[in-house]
């Protein structure tokens, strides 16, 4: 509609972190961390957006050049009170919570982007309401005509309540392979299923409205249109031959009980004839810690060759071949070489 598309890389609000949703102050990070999740940012933003058209711009080029009197001047365009409004940090300062001065300038120093570039649309989640209206302000106080303001919908994450992110664990990556996205997307609740299609699919409205009948029949299964979903989103950020043998490497292991194709292998040939089955779990990645390891297997979640293990004590006597199943897709083949 002949706007000009501008990422801004938060290279210096990055410094602070985004207190939007949060009970606790973030941790700071340093600014190679910073800069590091700046390239990956790029890596997602470009499976979407053409590079080509894109403007890009770091904040820091704005920031880094600003005085203490000119970081002092923007200070003064708003008041405590009206930061205080935000939801987040109202209820931190009734719970007795910490807030540190420096995450009261996250929206302010977001508004001064859209005063950098002198934005006509800002687009962002409905959580970042109070820091896209603040751009609004800030803009006028330097005479720029203010921004609209585009919401969209906090997308749920995995686990059914908390938005989707990537600190919290309940999310799906963009940049995460055929495999992954299709896994992720059938540990989604049925009820998750329609919102999804909605918020992050490019279906038609006319489809849209043909999964919702679906999903209302109660005589339907929702594991169909499920799949649909993991095999669109699989297309959307890979391909649509992706898309259909992600789907069918799932059907082929969990609906036919077969392994998938490829099985990494693990070489047991350091350890003795039998070693702690929790051992092999940390050491090969299956489990983040020892504690995880036990969790999954207290849980059911873990089998050799076919069978469930129920001692988390276990003394493996390994043979070349046996088959580790971990959950519902991590399978790993012990060697012997």
């Amino acid at each position: 509609m002949g706007h000009q598309i501008v990422l801004i890389i938060g290279d210096y609000t990055g410094l602070i972190g985004d207190p939007s949703g949060r009970s606790v102050t973030r941790p700071q990070l340093t600014y190679d961390q910073v800069m590091a999740n700046a390239e990956t940012y790029q890596n997602q933003f470009f499976k979407i957006l053409d590079k080509s058209k894109t403007e890009v711009h770091f904040n820091g080029e704005w920031f880094s050049k600003m005085n203490f009197q000119e970081i002092m001047n923007l200070a003064s365009k708003f008041t405590v009170a009206r930061i205080m409004e935000r939801d987040d940090f109202e209820k931190r300062y009734k719970a007795g919570s910490p807030i540190s001065i420096h995450e009261l300038f996250y929206p302010l120093m977001q508004a001064y982007d859209s005063v950098a570039i002198r934005a006509d649309v800002e687009i962002g989640a409905t959580e970042q309401k109070f820091n896209l209206l603040t751009g609004r302000d800030i803009q006028q106080d330097y005479g720029i005509k203010p921004q609209l303001v585009l919401t969209t919908p906090v997308l749920v994450g995995l686990d059914g309540h908390q938005r989707m992110s990537k600190s919290i664990g309940n999310y799906i990556g963009i940049d995460e392979s055929p495999k992954d996205i299709f896994g992720k997307v059938m540990s989604i609740s049925d009820n998750m299923i329609y919102s999804y299609f909605e918020l992050v699919t490019d279906v038609s409205i006319d489809r849209l409205a043909e999964i919702k009948e679906i999903l209302g029949d109660k005589n339907s299964n929702p594991m169909n249109i499920k799949k649909e979903l993991g095999e669109t989103l699989v297309a959307m950020y890979h391909s649509a031959e992706a898309g259909k043998g992600a789907r069918e490497e799932f059907e082929r292991i969990f609906s036919n009980h077969e392994l998938p194709d490829e099985v990494p292998e693990f070489d047991c040939s350091s350890y003795k004839e039998s070693v702690w089955i929790v051992t092999i779990m940390t050491d090969s990645k299956l489990s983040k810690s020892n504690g995880e390891a036990r969790r999954l297997i207290k849980g059911g979640g873990v089998s050799i060759d076919g069978e469930k293990i129920s001692d988390e004590n276990l003394e493996l006597n390994i043979k070349d071949g046996m088959l580790l199943k971990v959950g519902k897709r991590r399978f790993l083949k012990l060697k012997r070489k």
